[in-house]
C-alpha cells in the first residue's frame, strides 16, 4: 500500500508532462496519417513537406504550458503552409487556458486565417465551406481552453480565499487573546497594585519609625491585615471569573468601583500616613463609565504616590458637571527620598491612557515645575 501511495504521488507529480507527452504523439500520428494520405503509392515531395513541418510544430508542443504564445505562432504557420490542423487546436486551447486578452483573440483569428488558407482548393465550393466551417472548429478549441481556464481561476480564487479567510480568522482570535490577557492585566494591576502599595506603605511606616509604641504598632498591623484580606477577596474574585471563562463574555473582572468609593480609597491613603488634601464635588448620578474611570484615575495617582513618593503632600480634586465633563487631578510634591517602595510594572499608566481613551477622554501625566508629579485626566460627561 505504501508501495503505490509513493507511485500514485510521483504519477501526481508528473501528470502534466505525461499530457504533453501523450500531445506530442497524438499530434505526431495525426500528422503521419495526413502525409500518407494521398491515395497513392510513394512519397511526393508534398508529403516529405507536411511531415516536416507537422513534425516541428508537433514536437514544439512539449513546451507549449512555458511559452504559449511562441508554440501558438508555429502551429499557425504550420496550418497555413501545408494544412496541419490538430497543433494549432491545441495550442490555441493551451493559450486559452493561460490567457483570454487580446492577445488570444488576435491568434484566434490568426489562426481562423490560417485554417481556411491552408485548406484551400481549387474550387470554389469547398474555400466557402472551409469558410463557414472554420470559426466552428476553431472556435470549439478556443472554448473549451477558456472554458477550463476560466475554472481554473476561479478554484485558485477560491481557495486563497478561504486561505485568507482562514488567516484572518487565526488573526482575529489571536488579537483577541492578546486583548484579553492585557485586559486580565489591567484589572489584575487596578486590583492588587493599590492594596499592595498600602501594605507596602504600613510595612514602611514600622520599619523607618520602630519606636512608635505598642498601640501605633497594633493599629498598622490590623490595617495591613484588613488590606491584605481585601487584596485576596478581590484577587478570589478575579480568578473565579477566569474559571468560569465569564470573561470571554466580556465580564467584569473584578468588582466595579463606582464614584462614591472615592472616598473611602482617598480616606485608606490617609490612614496608611499619605497626606492627602481632596476636593471630591461629582454629582451622584454621574454614568458607571465615567464614574469608574474616575476611581480608576484617583487610584492609579494615589498608588503611584504610596510607591514612589510616600508621606509627601498629596492633593486630588475632582469636579464635573453634566455638559462640561469631569477633571480629575491628583498632584504630588516632590519627595524627599529619590527611592521606590515597591518596583513600577510600567503597566499602570499605560493601560490608564487607553481606558479613558475609550471613554472619550484624555489623560496627561508627568512632571510638575516644582519637581512633583501630576495625573490629570478629562472625561467626557
Amino acid at each position: 500500500m505504501q508501495r503505490l501511495r509513493r507511485w500514485y504521488a510521483w504519477f501526481v507529480r508528473h501528470a502534466p508532462r505525461f499530457r504533453d507527452l501523450m500531445y506530442v504523439g497524438f499530434s505526431l500520428l495525426t500528422i503521419v496519417l495526413q502525409a500518407t494520405s494521398n491515395g497513392q503509392p510513394g512519397w511526393r515531395g508534398s508529403d516529405w513537406v507536411v511531415l516536416g513541418v507537422g513534425v516541428v510544430a508537433s514536437l514544439a508542443l512539449w513546451w507549449r504550458r512555458r511559452y504559449p504564445v511562441t508554440v501558438t505562432i508555429i502551429a499557425v504557420l504550420a496550418m497555413g503552409t501545408v494544412g496541419i490542423f490538430m497543433p494549432i487546436g491545441l495550442a490555441l486551447l493551451t493559450l486559452a487556458i493561460r490567457r483570454r486578452d487580446l492577445t488570444l483573440a488576435i491568434l484566434t483569428v490568426a489562426g481562423y486565417v490560417a485554417y481556411v488558407v491552408g485548406n484551400r482548393s481549387g474550387s470554389s465550393n469547398d474555400t466557402i465551406a472551409w469558410i463557414f466551417t472554420g470559426p466552428f472548429v476553431i472556435g470549439t478549441w478556443v472554448a473549451v481552453g477558456a472554458y477550463i481556464g476560466a475554472r481554473r481561476d476561479l478554484m485558485v480564487s477560491l481557495r486563497d480565499r478561504a486561505e485568507r479567510a482562514e488567516s484572518e480568522r487565526e488573526l482575529r482570535a489571536e488579537q483577541a487573546r492578546l486583548g484579553e490577557r492585557a485586559r486580565i492585566a489591567q484589572e489584575m494591576h487596578d486590583v492588587l497594585a493599590h492594596k499592595v502599595s498600602l501594605i507596602a506603605l504600613h510595612a514602611g511606616g514600622l520599619e523607618v519609625n520602630p519606636a512608635v509604641g505598642p498601640e501605633k504598632v497594633e493599629s498598622s498591623a490590623g490595617l495591613i491585615r484588613e488590606t491584605a484580606r481585601q487584596a485576596m477577596e478581590d484577587l478570589r474574585e478575579v480568578l473565579g471569573v477566569l474559571r468560569t471563562d465569564l470573561s470571554q463574555d466580556g465580564a467584569d473582572l473584578a468588582p466595579v468601583p463606582r464614584a462614591a468609593d472615592l472616598a473611602r480609597l482617598v480616606e485608606a491613603s490617609r490612614a496608611a500616613g499619605v497626606q492627602v488634601r481632596s476636593e471630591l464635588t461629582l454629582p451622584d448620578d454621574v454614568p458607571a463609565l465615567v464614574g469608574r474611570t474616575v476611581y480608576r484615575v484617583v487610584q492609579e495617582g494615589l498608588t503611584n504616590v504610596h510607591k514612589h513618593a510616600r508621606g509627601v503632600s498629596t492633593e486630588v480634586l475632582v469636579h464635573g458637571a453634566p455638559g462640561t465633563g469631569v477633571t480629575v487631578r491628583v498632584t504630588n510634591v516632590r519627595p524627599v527620598a529619590a527611592d521606590s517602595l515597591l518596583p513600577g510594572s510600567g503597566a499602570g499608566l499605560v493601560g490608564l491612557r487607553e481606558r479613558v481613551t475609550l471613554s472619550g477622554g484624555r489623560l496627561d501625566a508627568g512632571p510638575t515645575q516644582d519637581g512633583g508629579w501630576r495625573v490629570e485626566a478629562w472625561l467626557p460627561y
